[in-house]
């Protein structure tokens, strides 16, 4: 093989074993690089690049199918996001960064497409948005954000007659008008602010009746750009495990909804609120911290097990808080737990921490966190699908291990 050989979409396409479809596919998502043909019609693709990308995604020769496709899920192969140190990457380029300069709707679009469009903006269709707001008006007074958001989706899903069509560009489609749907099924808090069409704008209101000033949006902008993704969280691996069944991306997004509803994921954050309150009502993080202590309950918002340090998620959003004035009574809390429960052993704030001095400073529910959690991820579990739709199907199903008693048994 020379340095020059270059192969044409077909060529590349045998070559991997895809569709022609997948292989643009792959250049979107940056797994594999394209020239333009000398004549103008048509890409050509490195021979030696797309050997290397073969290697990668090659599977057994002998595959088993169905439900007994039983085979280890230890590791699982994305391009989307890389945990090194104390920097979380999206496609390689530092979460951070994005955050600082893109808003969410432009990195979102951009993770599931390649290419990044200032200005982007996502929009709810009327239909879909009126089958969500019945479903989630008939729910009880007491459901949760959770129960709307899940019941949102389904009804969005049953709405959508297409919805079985995962060629990548439906599936595009699916996360621009999902996103919106479900922030605006939501219901109203405060003034709704639809001059700019923002998720974060929309958002807002959905979450506090305090008026929005520019420096708290971008608190909420940068956070719903932060918690895109975060490698294989469980909801994550919940919605790859959809995906993998070929299940449609709104029952994806539901089994990644479904999975962040659970007290030790998604609600992380409405439990620093509420401890931060209570710094707050009694005057001191020491005794609130104690209580926690003495409860045996890890003290919410500190540490993160993928971060040796700091969170650097964390990190940029107390860096902007500290520009929302009347954040500071919780900001300051803030501090003042991360100290006291550091005296002997050394912990950093979390997300979660961060996210609940938003909440508390803006007077936002306990769980608004939580919501800011799901609208956000919502893109990265399209995301993922995305990825997940281009493997063999049904390839997360691991062989379970049985520990009961040994047959024959007498019949009950």
């Amino acid at each position: 093989m020379t340095t020059e050989e270059r192969l044409t979409t077909r060529q590349a396409a045998e070559r991997l074993g895809v569709k022609p479809e997948t292989v643009y596919a792959y250049v979107s998502r940056g797994l594999l690089g394209s020239r333009r043909a000398p004549d103008g019609r048509g890409s050509t693709f490195d021979a030696r690049e797309v050997d290397a990308l073969v290697r990668r995604t090659r599977r057994p020769a002998q595959q088993p199918s169905g439900d007994d496709a039983g085979n280890g899920i230890g590791v699982v192969r994305t391009g989307i996001t890389l945990i090194d140190g104390d920097r979380c990457y999206y496609r390689g380029v530092d979460a951070t960064a994005l955050a600082d300069r893109h808003r969410f709707e432009e990195t979102a679009d951009w993770l599931w497409t390649g290419v990044m469009t200032p200005g982007t903006r996502f929009t709810a269709p009327p239909e879909a948005l009126a089958a969500a707001r019945a479903a989630v008006a008939a729910l009880p007074g007491h459901s949760g954000t959770g129960d709307r958001l899940r019941v949102a989706a389904i009804a969005m899903a049953a709405a959508d007659p297409l919805r079985f069509d995962l060629a990548p560009e439906a599936v595009v489609g699916v996360g621009r008008t999902l996103i919106p749907v479900l922030i605006d099924a939501l219901p109203a808090a405060g003034q709704e602010h639809r001059g700019e069409g923002r998720a974060a704008w929309r958002l807002w209101s959905r979450l506090t009746a305090r008026p929005a000033d520019e420096a708290s949006l971008r608190v909420l902008d940068a956070a719903l750009v932060l918690l895109i993704d975060h490698d294989l969280a469980a909801s994550t691996l919940a919605a790859r495990v959809a995906a993998s069944a070929r299940a449609h991306p709104y029952a994806v997004v539901s089994a990644g909804l479904g999975a962040l509803d659970g007290p030790l994921h998604g609600a992380a954050s409405g439990l620093a609120h509420r401890m931060l309150a209570e710094v707050l009502e009694r005057g001191s993080a020491a005794a609130v911290v104690a209580d926690h202590l003495r409860a045996g309950r890890g003290v919410p918002g500190l540490g993160h097990r993928l971060y040796p340090r700091e969170d650097p998620r964390a990190v940029m959003l107390f860096r902007l808080l500290q520009a929302v004035p009347h954040a500071a009574p919780a900001l300051g809390a803030a501090r003042e737990v991360v100290a006291t429960a550091s005296r002997d052993t050394p912990l950093h704030a979390n997300v979660d921490l961060a996210l609940a001095v938003l909440s508390l400073s803006c007077r936002m529910p306990p769980d608004a966190g939580e919501t800011v959690f799901s609208v956000a991820r919502t893109a990265g579990w399209i995301a993922h699908a995305l990825e997940e739709y281009e493997e063999r199907p049904l390839r997360m199903r691991p062989s379970g291990h049985y520990v009961g008693p040994r047959p024959p048994r007498p019949l009950p």
